[in-house]
């Protein structure tokens, strides 16, 4: 059993290490981009109900919930009293807390009173039956946790002494720190002295989720960490375990977090960075296509629009199903399969679209994401005054 120890300095590192130093050049790099990229505010709106999603299941998997898709889903959606299973209304909880910590402003101090709210919110209506909300352990209110087991600060006068110095370090040792790592050691302490009955994994989770939206990750896209410790749960533990035998020494664990930090907002970048590619590719379709002069050239134009409109909102599009989506376009036509082979042939020529084989006969049909800048006007224009006509599937290869 290891018990637990008053730290004596709230964030302890080793700054000469260079894997802590490469971590952090990445992760910061990664925020830099994010903040820099440009978006339009409705997609990163539409990222942010996906990352919460990703932080709810995470957070709540971590300390073992089940639920199935659909029981998440109404997690999200009905109220309380229209939850079923304990895991459901955990899920719950975290919805209505990251909800509330969105909506914070950014001068409100980070003080006892918050964290109190924190948990207060995260375990009403789904753990209160055995852990009183926003209350420190009292005494002889001890928990042990983790593998190998750890003991958390005593309850009573320790808890009380433990959390209220770590709560006032927020205020005063933490100020001299980049705000990534304050997020980091944060979490680290507040789950290192487990000041609460139950809840403690996700009060300190959902801290952190705060701290790094105030690093600078706010007004571009909340990045869902827990969805990274979920899927790392056994090196997320041991991080948290190897801090805390050597002394508080935060560096296994900030490396660590730094790195998720990295990966998790290079992920929301390539999301953004995707609905970038889908507008330069609109444009670009519209613009030349749109200036084609003869009839018949415009006539097949909206039928190769109309299949370029279709693949853009997915990633990718099996040839049968293609068929059957595009068969109000080309139902005039003598031969509609045919004719939409044809059309495929001429974008596949154009390099717009990218053709794969997955089986006997089958095939994925996706856009070129790559396409706008690949392609010169001189090329277009060159390419769409010899139209191929395909009887085959030959282009599928």
């Amino acid at each position: 059993m290891i018990k637990y120890e008053m730290p004596k300095n709230w964030i302890q590192f080793d700054s000469g290490s260079r894997d802590l130093t490469s971590a952090y050049a990445e992760a910061k790099a990664a925020i830099l981009s994010l903040q820099t990229v440009p978006y339009q505010r409705r997609w990163v709106e539409a990222l942010q109900d996906i990352e919460l999603k990703r932080e709810v299941a995470g957070t709540s998997r971590i300390e073992g919930a089940e639920f199935t898709e659909q029981e998440f889903e109404l997690a999200f959606q009905e109220t309380p009293d229209q939850l079923i299973t304990r895991s459901q209304r955990q899920a719950h909880a975290v919805v209505q807390t990251y909800r509330w910590l969105a909506a914070l402003p950014q001068d409100r101090p980070i003080t006892a009173d918050l964290i109190f709210h924190i948990h207060r919110t995260i375990v009403t209506g789904a753990d209160d039956d055995h852990c009183p909300p926003g209350q420190l352990r009292k005494d002889n209110q001890n928990v042990n946790f983790g593998m190998p087991k750890h003991r958390g600060a005593e309850g009573g006068a320790e808890c009380v002494s433990a959390f209220r110095q770590f709560s006032e370090a927020i205020q005063r040792e933490y100020q001299d720190h980049d705000p990534i790592i304050q997020a980091l050691a944060a979490h680290y302490h507040l789950a290192a002295m487990h000041p609460f009955l139950d809840g403690n994994g996700r009060t300190a989770r959902a801290l952190e989720a705060l701290m790094l939206q105030r690093a600078g990750l706010r007004d571009t896209c909340f990045i869902a960490m827990s969805n990274y410790y979920y899927d790392e749960k056994n090196a997320y533990l041991a991080a948290l375990a190897e801090v805390r035998q050597s002394g508080h020494d935060l560096t296994p664990f900030l490396i660590f977090g730094l790195k998720g930090i990295a990966l998790q907002s290079k992920r929301v970048l390539a999301q953004i960075q995707r609905h970038i590619s889908k507008v330069l590719y609109r444009d670009l379709m519209y613009e030349l296509f749109g200036r084609l002069k003869s009839k018949r050239k415009r006539v097949i134009a909206q039928r190769q629009l109309k299949i370029l409109e279709i693949l853009l909102d997915v990633d990718s599009m099996g040839l049968d199903r293609l068929i059957q989506v595009t068969e109000g376009a080309y139902s005039t036509l003598k031969d509609p399969v045919g004719g939409l082979i044809r059309d495929l042939l001429n974008l596949a020529e154009l390099n717009a679209i990218a053709t794969k084989k997955i089986g006997e006969g089958r095939y994925e049909i996706a856009v070129n994401p790559g396409w706008p800048t690949q392609l010169t006007e001189t090329d277009f224009f060159a390419k769409m005054k010899q139209y191929p006509k395909a009887k085959t599937l030959s282009f599928l290869r």
